[in-house]
């Protein structure tokens, strides 16, 4: 049994990452993701050369750009959600894959092997970018916190990813799907930062920006990464969970 399981994911991932690979608005949002990042790296590191010498970083500088980078994100998972649903091909998915939920977790793990290095590349262009400007007047910086920020940054931009596309796969739809992603993220999340500051810190994208930013720069009365990755982690597991679940019984 578990071989006959582990021998249909292993095929249905390979049909899932095959999906991925050939849908056009999955490339080019990852390629309109990396020039955003670029562009706003440059504009925040010209604005942080405007500062005195040694009173900037360059993890603060160079992910300065990632509330905005991670609408890219957002949107990749809603395209990877939504796509089949747009021309009814869900229900030659379903007819070739009638496992439902093996197929939803497919298409979940897919997304994620497409976007962790993706992430992270698009994530160290940033710093690179910023490294290479700031480097003669930034304060100093350890190659070990780079790193850490680098994959915390890639682990909150993949768990975005699969959040937006657990909540796309049960709206269906990518309108509503971009209207109350990117409607939390860019306009009720930066509301309820400013009015409960505590509380916000235990929603996903709150909780995620302790994921990458260093300690030393968000302070000692807030979340740990480690916190703030397990915050992220639960919320998209619950809407994973939920997306499963309601997949499995009704109809396509």
């Amino acid at each position: 049994m578990k071989a006959t399981v582990s021998g249909k994911l292993i095929r249905i991932l390979a049909a899932e990452l095959y999906k991925l690979a050939t849908l056009p608005l999955i490339r080019f949002s990852l390629i309109a993701a990396f020039i955003l990042n670029l562009v706003l790296a440059a504009a925040f590191t010209n604005a942080g050369l405007q500062g005195a010498a040694g009173t900037h970083s360059i993890p603060h500088t160079g992910f300065a750009s990632m509330r905005h980078l991670q609408a890219g994100f957002i949107i990749l998972g809603i395209l990877a959600a939504c796509s089949e649903y747009t021309g009814g091909q869900i229900r030659t998915t379903l007819t070739v894959m009638p496992w439902r939920g093996l197929q939803l977790s497919a298409k979940l793990l897919a997304l994620a092997i497409v976007t962790v290095p993706a992430a992270y590349i698009i994530a160290a262009s940033g710093i690179l970018y910023s490294f290479i400007m700031m480097k003669d007047t930034a304060a100093g910086i350890e190659i070990d916190t780079v790193i850490w920020s680098l994959t915390g940054a890639a682990g909150y931009l993949t768990l975005t990813t699969l959040l937006s596309a657990a909540i796309s796969s049960i709206l269906r739809r990518s309108t509503p799907a971009m209207v109350i992603l990117l409607g939390y993220y860019f306009i009720i999340s930066p509301l309820t930062t400013g009015i409960l500051p505590d509380f916000s810190n235990y929603f996903s994208d709150r909780a995620g920006y302790y994921m990458y930013m260093p300690p030393a720069l968000t302070g000692a009365d807030v979340l740990t990464p480690v916190q703030g990755t397990g915050i992220t982690m639960s919320w998209t597991v619950m809407f994973i969970a939920a997306a499963i679940a309601i997949y499995r019984r009704r109809d396509a």
